[in-house]
């Protein structure tokens, strides 16, 4: 069952998103993540929000034991915690 993850961290600049990427990609995994579909961040500079799309919420946590401490070393806090949804169609173009 896929699901959509909606973050929103407290105050982040792009500046901090894009070390973020930059730390993932560098990291010796792979990238995108295993059961990453999509992958959005909007908004504007100290007030942006991720979205994404994964195949399980299994994968997701999975991931999260990666990211969590990439997240910490730059900065990043969350305002709370993610919404999940799962998913009930997708239609791509």
């Amino acid at each position: 069952m896929s699901i959509v993850v909606r973050f929103h961290p407290t105050n982040v600049t792009i500046a901090q998103y894009e070390d973020v990427l930059r730390r993932e990609k560098e990291g010796g995994r792979t990238f995108p993540p295993d059961g990453r579909d999509y992958h959005v961040c909007s908004g504007t500079d100290g007030d942006l929000r991720v979205s994404e799309i994964w195949d399980s919420p299994e994968q997701l946590l999975a991931y999260g034991e990666v990211l969590m401490p990439i997240l910490a070393d730059v900065g990043i806090q969350f305002s709370g915690e993610p919404e999940v949804f799962e998913v009930h169609n997708i239609i791509k173009r």
